[in-house]
């Protein structure tokens, strides 16, 4: 059985930079696309990145395209999203997901608990 687990959120100053990392306390994430979604308070779930198991494959929303960049290391069984130029809108709680496949949608079956990110002088 998969279970995610997402780590690495803190507290960081706007323009900062903060590395997320998503692993697997059961199985092996090399089989699984992983996506990366994030809610703050008083706003809708938002996908943020998605990768494919391959890692070749990758997306990212239009509201952290070149701040945002997902990737994987399949040998470490690791999945990272690296967050530069913090915005204070960046605040919110991040999550990543996995599928079996790559896709955009929300339902995703397998989640982590969640990881507090917030950006604030």
């Amino acid at each position: 059985q998969l279970q995610l687990v997402a780590s690495g959120g803190a507290l960081v100053q706007p323009g900062g930079s903060l590395r997320l990392s998503c692993a697997s306390s059961g199985s092996s994430l090399d089989r699984y696309a992983i996506g990366w979604f994030r809610q703050a308070p008083g706003k809708e779930h938002e996908g943020v990145a998605c990768i494919s198991s391959s890692g070749i494959s990758a997306n990212h929303a239009d509201s952290v395209k070149g701040r945002f960049t997902v990737s994987r290391d399949n040998a470490k069984n690791t999945v990272y999203l690296q967050m530069n130029s913090l915005k204070p809108e960046d605040t919110a709680v991040y999550y990543c997901a996995a599928d079996r496949n790559l896709h955009y949608g929300l339902n995703w079956p397998h989640w982590g608990q969640g990881t507090q990110v917030t950006v604030s002088s």
